[in-house]
């Protein structure tokens, strides 16, 4: 895997190209004293195969005064390596004048000489060099080990709106503080800015939490009154009767039933007694729109006064090409065409992100158009960067930035991401024939955002460097109820 070498990438994706992408292909990486970029690095360790092992080469090593090393770009290329499970071989012939490693002056008397005074193996210093970069190397953080049952694993999303979200989900999503954090923050701003100091003490503030689920935004909208010094008065809606029963508990545990009151019903059905001066709701889903939020706050709208905030405000969604060969084969294994047409979330984890993500829809809210039409249609291009290579794309990676109130925000969109979030994973949108895409020649895609009476769905394609079918068309595999 050396630049001298060319672009090793094209041998490797015509054989599994004949071979029909067969999952079990795999690749060994032989990296050599000279490296490529870093993108075309990324565009092996992440999106590629490589299961079996990579080879280094006894000449990536340098040798100093204290012994050998390796560079700090050739560790740096291999920062991914410990987390992916890949075995390391050592080729090549030992250098000489080497003196001793970090790992190896720690080393006993007889380590040196091998097991019963066996000779070591000559490469066996630069196996311990290796052994002693996995050590320093730190622990997980612990959202990631919280994570690691969830990486490249493709689960359906979640559609709250249509089935009722088990007690077990519930308790998942409220262990995220960092998101709740969030949302007091902007609940909070949104009550100094809805009554000014000196009228703190006299004026009620009319707050409505629609889809409140076991009530972590009530508790959220309630520190932010207690914080700001506001007085305030609750609705938590919640159509799930199982959530209902927990809120119901909730109010007597806490003593909130002066403040709060719970409402059992779908948001847009609800007859509300009052107007709201704040609409709260976590109906984001991973791509922003897809747990159809717009649709139902585009129904609870109707009772938020006219001058009203809604939290969120806004949010976005985006697109990224990706190359992703474990999570193409994993839904190849299906043998269907329904896979391939159907939006997953996933924790990425083997996925190599190809170039930046671009916006695609944007909804608002409260949506001053008379003319409520969620269908959305997007055409983008990217172009990879010339330093990657060629790149395959198996699919596209889909994330969404939202704006709670004012400069609040929260989202996964990896340049903005929110730290330490666990609440939403990307969602991935495979292609059904990868496509090859080549540096300065862009790759065109079309995103359909496609509304009925009963569902919502998408549909996708490609248009350049190659065509390929409309995916998900008339929601035939994948939608979402109403």
């Amino acid at each position: 895997m050396g630049e001298e070498h060319g672009d090793s990438w094209e041998m490797w994706n015509s054989f599994r190209t004949l071979s029909e992408h067969h999952s079990q292909l795999s690749v060994a990486l032989d990296v050599l004293s000279s490296l490529p970029s870093v993108n075309s690095l990324a565009r092996w360790w992440f999106g590629e195969p490589v299961r079996v092992a990579i080879i280094v080469n006894s000449s990536s090593f340098l040798t100093n005064a204290r012994g050998f090393h390796l560079s700090k770009r050739h560790q740096n290329s291999s920062d991914g390596v410990p987390n992916h499970s890949i075995q390391i071989v050592i080729s090549g012939q030992q250098m000489q004048n080497m003196g001793t490693s970090a790992s190896n002056s720690q080393n006993t008397n007889n380590q040196s000489e091998g097991i019963e005074g066996m000779q070591r193996h000559p490469l066996r210093s630069y196996l311990d060099y290796i052994a002693y970069l996995y050590q320093k190397m730190d622990p997980l953080p612990e959202q990631e080990r919280f994570e690691l049952g969830y990486r490249d694993y493709l689960q359906s999303p979640l559609q709250p709106l249509m089935d009722n979200l088990e007690a077990q989900t519930y308790e998942t999503f409220e262990k995220d503080t960092t998101k709740y954090i969030q949302y007091q923050r902007a609940v909070a701003k949104a009550l100094v800015d809805r009554v000014p100091d000196e009228k703190a003490s006299t004026i009620t503030t009319v707050l409505m939490v629609v889809g409140a689920g076991r009530g972590p935004l009530v508790r959220a909208s309630l520190q932010a009154a207690e914080e700001t010094g506001r007085k305030l008065r609750v609705y938590a809606v919640e159509k799930n009767p199982n959530a209902i029963v927990t809120l119901h508990s909730l109010l007597k545990i806490e003593g909130w039933e002066k403040l709060v009151t719970i409402v059992s019903s779908d948001m847009r059905c609800w007859d509300a007694p009052e107007k709201a001066d704040i609409l709260v709701s976590e109906l984001l889903g991973s791509f922003g729109d897809n747990e159809l939020s717009p649709e139902c706050l585009d129904g609870a709208q109707r009772f938020l006064k006219e001058d009203g905030i809604s939290i969120p405000s806004s949010y976005t969604s985006f697109f990224q090409p990706v190359t992703a060969s474990k999570l193409y084969n994993d839904i190849k294994s299906h043998k269907d065409l329904v896979h391939f047409e159907t939006a997953y979330v996933v924790k990425f984890h083997r996925v190599a992100r190809l170039t930046s993500p671009q916006p695609v829809f944007t909804f608002n809210h409260p949506e001053d158009s008379t003319k409520k039409n969620n269908h959305r249609y997007k055409k983008l291009q990217f172009e990879i960067p010339t330093d990657t290579g060629s790149a395959l794309v198996h699919g596209f990676a889909g994330y969404f930035d939202a704006v709670l109130y004012k400069d609040v925000h929260l989202g996964i969109e990896p340049s903005t991401a929110t730290p330490n979030m666990f609440s939403w994973f990307p969602i991935f949108f495979p292609l059904r024939t990868p496509v090859c895409v080549q540096p300065g020649i862009p790759l065109e895609v079309h995103i359909w955002r496609c509304c009925g009476t009963s569902k919502v769905w998408y549909e996708w394609g490609v248009t350049s460097p190659s065509s390929s079918p409309i995916h998900n068309c008339n929601g035939r595999s994948y939608w979402v109820g109403l």
